[in-house]
């Protein structure tokens, strides 16, 4: 893949993040996670996933708050376009698998399409060196569920099958974010 491509959408579509994130050429941290798909829990591995392509690790706040719905919602929209260039899309959040079952199954939101990680104690997040703030006493979710966890800040990383980072995207809103992803994985196809 050129890198002269990946930068040239990158410079034109992402505003690079203000904080502290693994950047481009940086190796992703290998995890493995409790996750869940269409609402059935499963084991994910980062290394499995790296085996079919590129894999987007989107890094989301908390499920049933309205910047990750709409972000997964979108994620799950463009499914068969990262699907087309090869990639594959995982979601992380520090929520615990039960609230994942129900927002990966939720058709206004995952539609059965991505599959979302839990990461509650945060450690995945800070492996990719986001900040992971404390939970707030007494905040709801969009269904008036208190969410009783912490955030994790809004990036998306997109990996290689070799398992570099060759693209960091945060600082945008969420349905920015998801097409910022959608070029670089098609940048990273149009440059094999």
């Amino acid at each position: 893949m050129t890198h002269r491509i990946l930068a040239a959408v990158l410079a034109s579509a992402v505003a690079l993040p203000a904080y502290a994130a693994l950047q481009p050429g940086a190796t992703a941290p290998d995890f493995s996670a409790q996750a869940s798909l269409a609402g059935k829990p499963f084991a994910y591995s980062l290394k499995d996933a790296l085996k079919k392509g590129p894999v987007v690790v989107y890094f989301y706040p908390s499920a049933f708050t309205s910047g990750c719905n709409a972000q997964a919602h979108a994620f799950a929209v463009n499914q068969d376009k990262f699907a087309a260039a090869g990639a594959t899309i995982i979601g992380v959040s520090l929520d615990n698998i039960s609230r994942l079952n129900d927002f990966s199954k939720d058709p206004e939101y995952c539609g059965g399409k991505i599959p979302v990680a839990s990461d509650e104690s945060g450690a995945i997040a800070k492996s990719y060196d986001l900040k992971v703030a404390a939970a707030h006493e007494g905040a709801k979710d969009s269904r008036g569920i208190e969410i009783g966890h912490g955030f994790a800040e809004r990036t998306t990383f997109i990996v290689s099958p070799g398992g570099s980072i060759v693209a960091t995207v945060g600082g945008v809103a969420p349905a920015a974010n998801v097409d910022a992803a959608l070029d670089a994985v098609r940048a990273m196809k149009k440059g094999k």
